[in-house]
């Protein structure tokens, strides 16, 4: 079974997502049998490559919200990821476009490294308030994950992978996903949001049935 996963590394949601799902798999019977694939999900395309403001201000501007209600907003989300087991930092996370970020995952998935590479990035990102966008910061991540480091100096230097990274954003669109995470199972099942684990596992057996079925017929 084929489980695509949409997802962006500067959306809190999705390391909670990743984290569930990670539960869900861990539970699933036929866990040995499923092929995980990060896909990319640029929720701010636009961004510069960094911001001079923090997660509290840039979420005032996007909903219309006080600091405060912004500040508040985002210790929600912080208690929710300590739920997971995740120790969000946001108020030192740092704002950034993560395009590069995405090349990079894919480059490390031609290399069976994208999980790793994905989970140190959100790490990255939501623990340790690195700049997801700078070279250096995405150089060490990638070596720290497996990968050569000459291989991502060279691709980050390039335009490579840009239009793969452009492509699954579409491709995302035209299956119906309009925000992240998002995980498609089989392309025949889409389950968005920050699901409990619970739910996805539902999912994945859902979707491993109507495989059986689909095989019997």
């Amino acid at each position: 079974m084929h489980v695509e996963i949409w997802s962006d590394v500067a959306c809190p949601f999705c390391y909670i997502g990743k984290r569930s799902f990670e539960d869900a798999l861990g539970r699933f019977e036929h866990r040995d049998e499923v092929e995980v694939t990060w896909r990319s999900f640029q929720l701010a395309p636009d961004m510069p490559a960094t911001v001079d403001r923090g997660l509290d201000e840039i979420l005032a501007r996007k909903y219309g919200k006080t600091l405060d209600e912004a500040r508040q907003m985002n210790e929600g989300v912080t208690k929710m990821a300590a739920e997971h087991g995740l120790e969000y930092h946001l108020d030192r996370a740092r704002p950034a476009n993560t395009r590069d970020a995405h090349r990079l995952l894919h480059h490390a998935r031609t290399h069976g490294l994208a999980d790793a590479v994905k989970e140190r990035l959100l790490h990255g990102y939501f623990v340790d308030g690195e700049v997801v966008s700078d070279h250096d910061t995405l150089v060490r991540i990638g070596t720290d994950a497996g990968l050569d480091a000459d291989d991502v100096r060279t691709l980050l230097a390039s335009d490579d992978l840009a239009d793969a990274v452009r492509s699954e954003y579409e491709e995302a669109q035209e299956l119906g996903i309009g925000g992240v995470p998002a995980f498609v199972l089989d392309r025949r099942m889409l389950v968005t949001g920050a699901q409990p684990s619970d739910t996805l596992l539902a999912a994945l057996r859902q979707a491993w049935e109507s495989r059986q079925g689909a095989a019997t017929t």
